[in-house]
């Protein structure tokens, strides 16, 4: 039997698989309440989707708000669009500490020649913000950046790479997009952002037209693909928009938008919009499939874990398997899905076997849930 603790909302969704309480308005300016007033966010200036779910009003904790930049370690550019080039991206995010840019008044877009790769020994802080004026292009051919604790390459600084507390990565105030991990092996899924041990966070960021490898049974993560957080703290990913229009979504095997193996994760007023799963088969995957096909904006696997969204939006995002919304799916029966004043809305199952624990979300029958002032609507 499934484990439910639910708000009067969440009873009527069980009896009519329909419409709870729908989330309040917003009026999309940029700012979200964090209990004590208002949390004012960098606003994008370019003409893309903004970030950030306008409708989402949800709390923001401490720990979860953005990185505090102002006296930099590293300022990337001289005032000048051509001064943010790939290199200096690259050569910032090896020396760590907090990044800015100063490239000038107007939008940029850096194209990456290479991936930027956080080295385990800098910081032990590391935050890259972009002003709400730089994006981080992988041009269609590679991941933008990489961080694992256990890649001697990056330099082993604890004898438990898996579990240690730095580096902390924060990315803010920036925009992913056309980035491209299919030519990865060894470390594969995650197109734009792949992330191992230490603690990471998202906050006011968008990812557009993001890639990852297109069949298996596991792999995922065409935005962001995590493993091994500290203590199994959650990854933040706070005010940040995964797709936000047709033409802008992210695409892999497995996750759309986020992918993970054993890492909790708490979203806090963000969209999923038009992100597609196209794998086929389910993990492990089904006799004669290529395996894959799952969680069309998010997919989480693993043992003890808890995915929790607050003030979030997911919608017309696709799958071919399982979970057009979210896959969850705790191996040891042990995981927590928390969903509270969010929307689920026209997510498509392309599958003949949905296996649902709630429209749009595939899991294990005994999963443990937390509803509460939601709305899903097929």
């Amino acid at each position: 039997m499934m484990n439910t603790i639910c708000g009067p909302a969440m009873a009527l969704l069980l009896c009519f698989s329909l419409s709870c309480c729908s989330s309040s308005g917003g009026d999309g300016g940029g700012t979200i309440s964090d209990g004590n007033g208002d949390v004012t966010y960098t606003e994008m200036t370019d003409n893309m989707p903004a970030p950030g779910n306008p409708d989402g009003h949800w709390p923001v904790p401490d720990e979860a708000m953005e990185e505090d930049t102002s006296a930099p370690d590293r300022v990337i550019g001289d005032g000048t669009p051509q001064s943010c080039t790939s290199q200096a991206v690259v050569d910032a995010v090896a020396r760590g500490g907090i990044i800015t840019f100063d490239c000038g008044a107007d939008p940029v877009t850096i194209v990456m020649e290479e991936t930027a790769k956080v080295f385990n020994d800098t910081g032990p802080d590391i935050v890259i913000d972009g002003g709400g004026q730089v994006t981080l292009s992988g041009g269609g051919q590679r991941r933008i950046l990489y961080m694992n604790t256990c890649d001697s390459d990056q330099v082993w600084t604890t004898p438990h790479c898996q579990n240690q507390d730095h580096p902390k990565l924060t990315v803010q105030n920036l925009t992913f997009i056309d980035a491209n991990s299919k030519s990865e092996t060894e470390y594969d899924g995650g197109g734009a952002i792949w992330v191992r041990g230490g603690r990471f966070k998202v906050v006011n960021c968008r990812f557009f037209n993001n890639v990852c490898t297109d069949l298996g049974p596991d792999v995922g993560g065409a935005a962001i693909r995590v493993f091994s957080q500290y203590n199994d703290n959650p990854v933040y990913v706070v005010h940040s928009t995964f797709g936000g229009r047709s033409d802008l979504g992210n695409v892999c095997s497995n996750g759309g938008g986020i992918s993970s193996i054993g890492v909790s994760w708490t979203i806090i007023n963000t969209l999923f919009t038009h992100n597609r799963a196209i794998g086929n088969g389910g993990n492990p995957s089904q006799s004669g499939t290529p395996g894959g096909g799952s969680g069309g904006a998010i997919y989480n696997d693993g043992n003890t874990m808890t995915l929790s969204a607050f003030g979030t939006r997911i919608t017309e995002n696709e799958c071919n398997t399982h979970g057009p919304s979210i896959f969850f799916v705790s191996n040891n029966h042990d995981g927590t899905l928390h969903i509270e004043a969010s929307t689920l809305q026209n997510n498509t199952n392309h599958s003949n076997h949905p296996w649902e624990i709630l429209p749009g979300i595939s899991g294990h029958d005994d999963t443990t849930l937390i509803i509460d002032d939601i709305s899903i609507i097929e």
